[in-house]
């Protein structure tokens, strides 16, 4: 038998893990990320001179069905062009017949990465916010996500917000019924299953998608799934972190986490109403867009009345007065003002 040595042993392991780019204009940086099918590498392209991502497929693939899949996913995102989605450069095969493609390349951290402190909430329901707004351009042309969470969320270190992986995303035909929808890339044929109809993040997905009912995961489920980041964004963690195992299923199926204000009393009510507007069992309670979701954001960052919540004329007062401290303290200044003056000539 013979053994190899270190040096032979660690040659053998960079080819691995690292993708042969002959044949491509591309030259290998670092690794960034794997995932559940791909890996992510930082290459140059020397023809443009910049840096981007590349993603390869990294397991097997004896059918091709994981190939296709890849190639659906560079081509949904394509279609995609908007500010708050990453921009897809090239799809290609390397010389081992894998697939790749590239896309822009964002240096930052993922809101799941992003330090929590409680004076960035507002800037971090921004964050959410744009997000909203990508998940909307999305739905209006036809693709659902289908695993929004808060480490698929980049926040670039200029102030960029992108939806990352979409790599499950499901095609649905604008106003057609679920069950006359069509859950695949540009290319398939009317009528297939996309792969991974139960894929996605157990403890960020919807009720109907833990369910494995495909037909019923529409842009509500997308919906929730927000729902369940701005869950995040107010505690720290997500709904069903507590819930391990075969259990987490069965829990996201029935809705059974904690509210917002259970795990800390110092939240805001109505802020907690909007999350769980958002993460209703029944689809026709939650907000019936993105956009709905980021208006109601939107007027709980200016002081307003949410849609989510009723307030009590108490809060709503309260809330006056803290959208309004100039004009009271004027008034109170004038009334102490007056006082004195009485006082001082009934004296």
């Amino acid at each position: 038998m013979t053994f190899l040595d270190n040096s032979n042993l660690e040659r053998l392991r960079h080819l691995i893990d690292y993708p042969d780019l002959s044949g491509t204009p591309y030259t290998m940086v670092r690794k960034v990320a794997t995932g559940g099918m791909g890996t992510v590498f930082v290459v140059d392209d020397t023809r443009l001179h910049r840096a981007v991502a590349l993603k390869v497929l990294t397991i097997p693939d004896d059918t091709g069905a994981l190939s296709e899949r890849m190639i659906r996913e560079a081509q949904t995102v394509a279609q995609l062009e908007h500010p708050g989605i990453v921009p897809i450069h090239e799809v290609g095969r390397l010389a081992d017949s894998r697939v790749y493609y590239t896309m822009k390349y964002v240096e930052g951290q993922t809101l799941a990465e992003h330090p929590r402190h409680p004076d960035d909430l507002p800037a971090m329901l921004r964050v959410v916010q744009r997000v909203c707004e990508a998940v909307a351009f999305a739905h209006a042309r036809g693709v659902i996500h289908r695993d929004i969470k808060p480490s698929n969320m980049m926040l670039g270190a200029f102030g960029e917000v992108l939806v990352m992986d979409w790599g499950i995303a499901a095609w649905r035909l604008p106003d057609t019924p679920p069950d006359r929808s069509r859950e695949h890339g540009p290319d398939q044929p009317a009528g297939s299953t996309a792969d991974g109809a139960l894929s996605g993040t157990p403890t960020y997905m919807s009720p109907e998608q833990a369910a494995g009912d495909g037909s019923a995961v529409d842009a509500g489920s997308d919906i929730y799934s927000l729902g369940a980041v701005l869950y995040f964004v107010q505690t720290g963690r997500g709904p069903f972190d507590d819930v391990s195992g075969d259990s987490i299923r069965k829990a996201v199926v029935n809705g059974e986490f904690p509210p917002p204000r259970r795990l800390d009393r110092r939240l805001d009510r109505r802020l907690e109403a909007i999350c769980m507007k958002a993460m209703a069992l029944n689809k026709t309670v939650r907000y019936q867009s993105a956009v709905e979701l980021s208006d109601d954001i939107t007027r709980w960052l200016d002081g307003c009345p949410v849609t989510a919540y009723r307030d009590h004329l108490w809060e709503r007062s309260a809330r006056w007065v803290g959208r309004h401290q100039f004009i009271v303290l004027i008034i109170l200044a004038y009334i102490l003002v007056r006082f004195f003056i009485l006082f001082l000539l009934g004296y």
